[in-house]
């Protein structure tokens, strides 16, 4: 795994974005195409908003949504759906695009969605850490053991609240109850993983990660494990770790 700390969220995106367009566009030269992940949420902005700017055939990529709210309308300010269209899928002409829709018949969208997924294997997944170190929406303590590439899981109050301090809801009675998510196992067969985690909120969360053994209270804990494993935080994200655990990594 590597460590790269930045100052400022800006500077961290623009790092990551660079790191994630060198990824993609060596699987275009060695494949004549590349396959990713993206996740969403206010700590991805700043990724999203340089990687967009990255010199890339886009043509020849096809991307894969992460996670959904269960029943949450694209219409919603919430929806992940709308979030990657808005910042993603409208402003680069992609090859295909491929979304997590929590409405209308869940398990038929999560079968459809997992025969894409598995044709071919993911070349690069962007995945975040949340502030209960969940990653995707597999919340502690996650489900390691299942080898489906979707799952329908339940949000712990630590994630909703998460979703509310990031102004996506109201109130935690807003927030859904269920969301549709890539399984740990999923996430952990791309071929190369890069996690964009700024913020001081997320300070405790990189701290638990690095100074854990592997456990499904942290899944975090599971991308150390990855053979390609790109962390990227800022200074405050970092704030909470020793020297020793960053000299380390």
């Amino acid at each position: 795994m590597s460590i790269v700390i930045s100052e400022t969220p800006e500077l961290l995106g623009a790092a990551a974005a660079q790191k994630a367009g060198d990824v993609v566009r060596g699987a275009i030269r060695a494949k004549g195409k590349a396959r990713i992940v993206l996740s969403t949420g206010a700590s991805q902005f700043q990724f999203i908003q340089a990687f967009v700017k990255e010199e890339l055939d886009w043509s020849k990529v096809e991307m894969f949504h992460l996670d959904e709210y269960v029943g949450l309308p694209e219409s919603h300010i919430a929806s992940f759906r709308k979030y990657l269209k808005e910042r993603f899928t409208e402003i680069v002409p992609l090859g295909a695009a491929h979304f997590v829709n929590g409405e209308g018949d869940v398990q038929a969208n999560i079968a459809a969605l997992t025969a894409e997924l598995r044709k071919e294997p993911i070349d690069l997944a962007l995945i975040g850490i949340g502030e209960n170190s969940h990653i995707a929406f597999n919340d502690p303590p996650a489900n390691f053991d299942t080898k489906e590439a979707y799952i329908v899981v339940d949000l712990d109050d630590a994630c909703k609240n998460q979703q509310v301090g990031e102004g996506w809801f109201a109130t935690l009675d807003d927030v859904p109850k269920q969301a549709i998510s890539m399984t740990v196992y999923q996430i952990m067969q791309a071929e190369a993983i890069i996690s964009c985690v700024p913020h001081k909120v997320k300070a405790n969360a990189i701290k638990l990660t690095m100074e854990n053994e592997l456990t499904n209270l942290v899944p975090s804990t599971m991308l150390k494990t990855h053979a390609d494993w790109s962390l990227y935080l800022d200074r405050e994200s970092a704030s909470l770790l020793d020297s020793a655990a960053v000299q380390n990594a």
